[in-house]
């Protein structure tokens, strides 16, 4: 189909390059042969009047042009995709569609295993594509890459829309064989004691309660630091050390581990978690559904 001129197949694989940078995962992407999507960016320059892309080494660069067009266009294509994957008469039973979630694995093990059983029950052909965070969540939300990004309301990006999910208390925890756990937990029991620490990505990005921990001046003796909430117990299994999770998380766990918890020695804020989306897909009837089973998976898991 052509607009002014333009084939509007054009606009999709600028924006495949935009994101590869190649011509040869943007032709693997979109199932093109490298001729094709070589010939489609010949067929963009000439109609823009830009080289569009450069090499640069072995990677592609965006000219200025194309850095101010691409947003413009991204939004367009966002829109189509939701004008067609989300039909009027949105039927959970019987709809087929794929949502991509990004959270923690704390979120995963607390709040979307429930998720996932209430969407198995009430729409059974929906899948779940749930991702670790990355650096990249914001640029992914940004590009549609993720249709749902759940987060503490600090990481959110101000520019998109989201809405509160639940708030979470912070809890000490710690193996049930620890004695600190017999009687009433102290702040230089706390402070004393080895710690299990988590530190997110490959950045090493410190969480909400090491963040809010830090504030406090006192420092932790961390004796291990792990990158995910779900591995902490097998560090504390057997052992006098503690760490603060989440208190859904801890519930989950106990379980399946040998653990104890206690109310964090001082005072210590709650965590406010939330669910952030495009602003293209504030009406995606599919999405306003999903976001109100997440709402109850929540509190069904309080």
């Amino acid at each position: 189909m052509r607009f002014k001129q333009l084939d509007l197949n054009l606009l999709v694989v600028f924006a495949a390059l935009m994101e590869t940078r190649s011509v040869t995962r943007s032709a693997e992407r979109l199932g093109l042969t490298q001729p094709a999507a070589s010939a489609a960016l010949r067929r963009l320059r000439a109609y823009f009047g830009d080289e569009m892309l450069v090499q640069v080494g072995k990677r592609m660069h965006p000219t200025p042009f194309a850095e101010a067009l691409y947003p413009q266009i991204q939004r367009s294509l966002q829109s189509v995709e939701q004008a067609i994957a989300t039909p009027a008469g949105f039927d959970p039973a019987t709809s087929t569609r794929r949502f991509r979630i990004n959270a923690s694995d704390y979120v995963m093990v607390a709040v979307l295993v429930e998720l996932a059983r209430r969407v198995a029950a009430a729409a059974p052909q929906i899948q779940l594509e749930v991702q670790l965070p990355t650096e990249r969540n914001t640029e992914d939300l940004e590009a549609g890459r993720i249709d749902l990004l759940i987060t503490p309301e600090q990481l959110l990006a101000p520019w998109q829309p989201s809405e509160f999910l639940y708030e979470e208390e912070q809890v000490v925890v710690g193996w049930a064989g620890n004695p600190l756990f017999a009687r009433a937990l102290t702040a230089d029991d706390f402070f004393a004691a080895g710690h299990v620490g988590v530190a997110m990505g490959t950045h090493r990005a410190a969480t909400f309660a090491d963040t809010q921990l830090t504030r406090l001046g006192r420092p932790r003796r961390i004796e291990i630091e792990v990158a995910s909430f779900a591995s902490v117990p097998w560090f504390l299994q057997g052992t006098g050390r503690l760490a603060v999770l989440h208190k859904r998380l801890v519930r989950a766990m106990i379980p399946q581990f040998d653990l104890a918890f206690a109310p964090m020695p001082f005072p210590f804020p709650r965590l406010r978690e939330m669910a952030q989306f495009h602003e293209a897909r504030r009406d995606d009837a599919a999405l306003l559904w999903l976001r109100e089973q997440l709402r109850l998976a929540a509190q069904d898991v309080a």
